[in-house]
């Protein structure tokens, strides 16, 4: 079964990207599929037939970015599914980054999802329709020690993201924040980037984190072809969700950070409430 619908889909050679590509050509729908070496992707080509393109993308180069959305638009006229799943993680204390890695960190997970993004508003708000999902990660709702650089830059995907939501709502335009927990992509193995000044016997939290990662690699109970269905799922519904988490872990970690935020607040509510003027009272921020 043929689908007109139109996927563009950032990092599509390996882990989420590569299944949620295959998913969708599965499901008969047609892709842009964009990896820095798209070549790795060629056997798509005599799968899928016409329903596949390959365009070569670094996200951190924006004139690969334009040259991709020209493209792309030309080839299948428009797209109906930007998917900015093109990133990686980096793991350390943050005393033991160098300064061009947790620079390099935002460049790809923030700063390339972002301009891939502002490439395409003008398309999706003269189509009246289109839906953004941008690929967070539970570490962008809860933040971690020694995945502070890499959390940090997820949270900041999820701000811009909120944002874009309200931004976009009279236009036509969806946005779901994807924020996966573990699961079986190459996330702890070769996508992963080891900060550049361990110090040995000082942050704990690194040793034990990189070893819980090397140690469950392969054993995430995620599993990214189901994660690509929902994916899919959440794409065909008439009302979705702004966060979709993935993965049990991923839920009940947030569903546990929401209650901790709650539990934090309370008993300096009153204190906080208090600094307002004398008889003010405000409503929500932007209400």
């Amino acid at each position: 079964m043929s689908n007109e619908k139109v996927w563009f889909i950032t990092g599509s050679s390996t882990g989420f990207g590569r299944h949620l590509t295959e998913e969708a050509l599965d499901q008969g729908y047609r892709v842009i599929a964009t990896a820095r070496k798209p070549e790795v992707l060629n056997d798509l080509k005599d799968r899928y037939a016409g329903a596949v393109r390959l365009i070569k993308l670094d996200v951190t180069k924006p004139e690969e970015i334009n040259a991709a959305v020209s493209n792309a638009i030309k080839e299948f006229g428009h797209v109906d599914f930007l998917v900015n799943n093109a990133g990686y993680g980096s793991m350390g204390a943050l005393e033991e980054f160098a300064e061009e890695q947790i620079r390099r960190q935002f460049e790809t997970n923030f700063f390339g999802a972002v301009l891939v993004i502002r490439a395409f508003l003008p398309i999706l708000r003269n189509q009246a329709s289109g839906h953004i999902f941008n690929f967070s990660s539970v570490g962008g709702f809860v933040s971690f020690p020694s995945a502070g650089v890499y959390c940090a830059s997820k949270f900041a995907l999820e701000a811009i993201s909120e944002a874009l939501n309200g931004e976009l709502a009279s236009h036509g335009v969806r946005v779901t924040i994807v924020e996966p927990g573990a699961f079986r992509t190459e996330f702890n193995a070769s996508a992963l980037d080891v900060a550049k000044n361990i110090i040995p016997g000082v942050y704990a939290s690194t040793e034990q984190f990189l070893g819980w990662l090397k140690e469950n690699d392969g054993k995430q109970p995620g599993d990214p072809r189901k994660a690509a269905r929902a994916i899919i799922k959440v794409a065909e519904s008439e009302n979705p969700p702004l966060r979709l988490p993935l993965g049990e872990d991923a839920t009940v970690t947030i569903e546990t950070k929401l209650e901790a935020v709650r539990k934090d607040i309370a008993p300096w509510r009153q204190l906080g409430v208090d600094t307002n003027f004398e008889g003010m009272t405000a409503g929500a921020i932007g209400g």
